[in-house]
């Protein structure tokens, strides 16, 4: 496994990491299955294993909060992460970044995790309806409380990125060190144009989310949508990812990972971990074969002639 800074903090994160979202608590509830996964991720060098409280209502926390137990992971060599914004209820507070909300948030969270702190704590969105001091002191707060050790955000834009930033420098308060985007070959501009440059030069780092676009970039799809995918089960998903053009693309991508002697899967992670200010990329895993084919991905090198190659794909 490879590890690397999360941007100028520290810390260091597995570059392959695990995490919950439309999985633990969700598509896949058999604890056993789950364990086997998590112990399979740790043993292959994952350390960073990604949650929010949105995910599966809580059940991704709780879920995993139980596996870590009863393997008994070393929690000191875990980097636990959550988030806090979307609803749990349909209780007026219960949501957004107010201080009221993150603050009973973040204690429910360590609750369900069975755990007195996470890494990071994400704020999930940006909230429009809370002032950014409001929302950066809090955050700042839960870091100064122990409650976690460094905040992000995510899918935050870049102006919002470079005010919480600033404001925070500016009052001696814990800024943001890391934010974690939608990003992989299919969805990369937003990333590249808007969001490394203002991230890169504050030493931020990216924990990207969806680096395979929900699996489109596996080549799974390519003769049609199989029983029990993603795809089969949401069709907002398919909607966005699985188009003639990307399945154009995907295709075109075999012969480059063959001619590498890896997946398609490997090649699209690898691609994601090309730049250094990527700090993890978050795959999911329903198998643990799929953890041991991600995992992979971290030792793939791609040259200069390969990245040329897969970006005239990518233009097509």
């Amino acid at each position: 496994m490879q590890y690397r800074r999360l941007g100028r903090a520290g810390m260091k994160v597995s570059a392959i990491s695990l995490g919950a979202w439309t999985t633990y608590g969700e598509s896949v509830q058999d604890k056993a299955l789950i364990k086997e996964i998590v112990a399979k991720a740790f043993e292959a060098g994952v350390n960073f294993f990604d949650n929010a409280d949105a995910y599966a209502a809580g059940k991704g926390e709780a879920f995993l909060g139980e596996v870590y137990e009863d393997l008994g992971l070393p929690r000191h060599h875990l980097v636990l992460s959550s988030k806090v914004f979307w609803p749990l209820s349909e209780d007026v507070n219960d949501r957004g970044l107010s201080r009221k909300h993150v603050l009973e948030s973040i204690d429910m969270s360590l609750e369900r995790m069975r755990t007195d702190y996470v890494d990071i704590y994400f704020a999930h969105r940006y909230d429009p309806e809370t002032p950014m001091d409001e929302i950066v002191e809090v955050f700042s707060d839960v870091v100064r409380s122990g409650r976690a050790h460094y905040w992000g955000t995510s899918e935050w834009s870049a102006a919002q990125i470079a005010e919480a930033h600033t404001y925070a420098q500016a009052n001696g308060l814990a800024a943001p060190v890391t934010e974690q985007p939608q990003y992989s070959m299919l969805y990369r501009e937003r990333v590249e144009r808007e969001i490394l440059p203002v991230t890169e030069p504050k030493g931020m780092g990216l924990v990207v989310f969806s680096p395979l676009a929900m699996g489109m970039l596996t080549g799974k799809y390519d003769e049609g949508i199989p029983e029990g995918s993603r795809f089969a089960a949401s069709e907002s998903f398919r909607a966005r990812h699985l188009t003639d053009t990307n399945a154009a693309k995907v295709r075109a991508l075999k012969p480059v990972a063959d001619d590498l002697g890896i997946t398609r899967s490997q090649l699209a992670l690898a691609w994601v971990l090309r730049h250094q200010n990527v700090s993890s990329v978050i795959t999911g895993a329903t198998r643990v074969e799929q953890v041991l084919d991600n995992v992979a991905a971290a030792e793939v090198e791609l040259d200069s002639n390969v990245l040329e190659r897969i970006d005239e794909i990518l233009a097509g």
